[in-house]
């Protein structure tokens, strides 16, 4: 189906495949229990998921761009991811 050299590029995919699983499940236990106190814990445990997703899959991505990119642009991702977490943390 899909033919990838790069381990970096299969370990981010497998990271979000393993993500979209967590969530797709998450989203059939809260039509099971069917009660909103139910599915907000389960909600407030994906709270935490997606974040880790993200630091994975985005340190993934920095460690395979680490020799392909110039100190500066490292420099700019690095900040950029900063402030989407600062964005983040101030909601």
């Amino acid at each position: 189906m899909f033919h990838v050299f790069d381990k970096i590029v299969f370990s981010m995919a497998a990271v979000r495949i393993l993500s979209a699983s967590i969530e797709f499940t998450a989203a059939l236990l809260m039509l099971y229990f069917g009660r909103v106190e139910t599915a907000f814990k389960i909600n407030s445990v994906l709270a935490l998921v997606g974040p880790t997703i993200l630091i994975t899959v985005t340190t993934l991505g920095l460690v395979g761009l680490a020799g392909k990119v110039s100190p500066a642009s490292m420099v700019m991702i690095v900040t950029g991811v900063g402030l989407i977490f600062m964005g983040i943390h101030k909601m």
